[in-house]
């Protein structure tokens, strides 16, 4: 296993891939990017599924300096062999993503994906890749499918659906892009990585997700990855 702790040289792609998350909504005592589905840890799928879409793509794993040792033990334990960086996370999401991003060059795409979505298809990777090279960038979303109700001082109101989608990752952007628009201050407006780029004027283009690629964030979620991980990552 390979650990690498500097700036990597020019590539194409980037696999930017964040896992700051702990266990309190799981109800864990290890955070959830560690806990075991289908035999290792989620954060292992997660990578995986860049790798397998692309060999060559470089994976950055940006992590909270005091896991580097639990990782670097689980990796070993499961003689995981993928060559991955790994950067010290912020406070903040924002930060997080802003440490990843300076240890990479100005030219290439990167994916900016949560740590936690080990369900994300090969074809919503594509479909990301594609529309960024011709446009800049491409955010992953999928219909509302449910009612929804908006919450008024008096009351609630219903919407309409069809206006809003579901927010996924990888949000992937040209490298220059997205370094510039992490160079403005953070703002509470900021939720996602969209939104920082966004907030330059940009125009956020939309591809179409995959329905299984749910972050992984409550127990239920991982009784869904238990049974469909084998057959997402084809295993």
């Amino acid at each position: 296993m390979l650990f690498l702790h500097a700036t990597f040289k020019s590539m194409e792609k980037f696999a930017l891939i964040v896992a700051g998350g702990s266990g309190t909504r799981m109800g864990a005592e290890i955070p959830k990017q560690f806990i075991p589905v289908c035999g290792k840890p989620i954060l292992m799928h997660t990578l995986e599924q860049f790798y397998n879409y692309d060999s060559s793509m470089q994976l950055v794993l940006v992590l909270p300096s005091n896991q580097f040792a639990v990782w670097e033990k689980l990796c070993r334990e499961n003689n995981f062999q993928l060559t991955h960086q790994l950067v010290a996370g912020g406070n903040t999401r924002f930060q997080s993503v802003k440490n990843g991003l300076d240890t990479l060059p100005e030219n290439g795409i990167v994916f900016i994906h949560d740590g936690v979505r080990p369900l994300v298809s090969q074809q919503t990777i594509a479909n990301c890749e594609e529309t960024t090279l011709a446009k800049g960038n491409a955010l992953p979303v999928m219909p509302v499918v449910e009612s929804l109700r908006e919450l008024t001082p008096e009351a609630s109101k219903h919407t309409d659906r069809s206006r809003f989608r579901l927010v996924q990752t990888p949000q992937t952007f040209k490298l220059d892009l997205i370094k510039k628009a992490f160079k403005q201050e953070e703002s509470p407006l900021f939720t996602d990585d969209a939104s920082v780029c966004e907030s330059m004027g940009e125009t956020i283009k939309l591809v179409e997700g995959n329905p299984e690629n749910i972050k992984i964030t409550r127990p239920f979620d991982l009784k869904i990855a238990e049974f469909l991980l084998p057959s997402i990552c084809g295993k």
